[in-house]
């Protein structure tokens, strides 16, 4: 018994250094989200059920309650529509920056020559996806299929369309190629989680006699059903702070205009940060509920 002591002794110190280097980790993390992101919201929040001016002397604030929101929502009729259209180019644009990344994924997993430069090229887009960058190549027309915009042909189709089927599906066909820029990430996040599945378990179903495609079906989706609910969350809160987002830069220029303001700025802000979160939670119940049926 004395022979275990020093060895068990050995272990609960490694094992508390360890959890120690943790708390450490997350405690940095704490201590930045508590005082760069945490103080400003429930400033923010306080802001916006107040009236805001900006004197010589400094900000006075008139408390006026739920005003701003109520305002927002029943009287500013261009708030609400880019609220919708965000919305429904978010839950547009995440199936497809989704498929195209496992896509991508599973052909860079394969064995082949100057596979580190395809990884390069695919991820570089993130690099040049914010800031003057993105807004120059926007205003060029680089992130729209050439022609497309301007074909009467896509006019034809569009006016043939349901109303509320136009402005999402026009979205797709003149953005697509933005769509695809915002990938690279999550391309790299498949492709972690695609070299993390054992090779065994494809040499055992080939054994048994599945094909490819079987195997993609029944072993690699079902493995990645975790990661897509990770891509997915990643995808949608990249989209809602792009620099280009036309809710965000409405926000932007509300806030010293005359006919907006700080606090009413803030409860725009607000009302985006919930419409975001419910689309999380449409997300997350989509694709967990999915997950669940599989494993079920």
């Amino acid at each position: 018994m004395n022979l275990t002591r020093p060895s068990g002794r050995r272990e609960m110190k490694y094992r508390t250094r360890e959890a120690l280097s943790g708390y450490l980790f997350v405690g940095i993390w704490v201590v930045g989200f508590a005082a760069f992101t945490l103080y400003p919201l429930f400033q923010t929040l306080y802001y916006s059920l107040n009236q805001v001016t900006i004197s010589a002397t400094g900000i006075d604030l008139s408390f006026i309650e739920w005003q701003n929101y109520t305002r927002a929502l029943f009287t500013d009729p261009t708030f609400v529509q880019l609220l919708i259209e965000y919305a429904i180019e978010t839950l547009v644009s995440v199936p497809i920056i989704i498929i195209f990344s496992m896509i991508i994924a599973l052909f860079l997993n394969l064995d082949f020559k100057f596979k580190g430069l395809f990884r390069t090229i695919f991820f570089l887009p993130v690099v040049i996806t914010s800031g003057p960058v993105i807004q120059e190549l926007v205003a060029q027309g680089a992130a729209t299929v050439p022609g497309v915009t301007i074909s009467e042909t896509m006019t034809i189709f569009l006016d043939g369309l349901p109303r509320y089927l136009q402005n999402p599906i026009e979205y797709l066909l003149t953005s697509f190629i933005l769509i695809l820029w915002f990938s690279g990430v999550q391309i790299l996040i498949y492709l972690s989680s695609l070299q993390k599945i054992d090779s065994s378990i494809y040499e055992a179903a080939a054994i048994d006699g599945a094909s490819a495609w079987e195997a993609f079906w029944k072993i690699t989706l079902p493995s990645l059903s975790t990661t897509t609910l990770i891509v997915a969350v990643y995808t949608i809160i990249t989209l809602s702070h792009f620099s280009e987002n036309k809710v965000v830069k409405y926000i932007s220029s509300q806030t010293y205009a005359v006919e907006g303001g700080i606090g009413y700025a803030s409860a725009m802000s607000f009302l985006y940060f919930f419409v975001l979160i419910l689309l999380l939670g449409i997300v997350y119940f989509l694709l967990n509920y999915r997950a669940n049926r599989q494993y079920g």
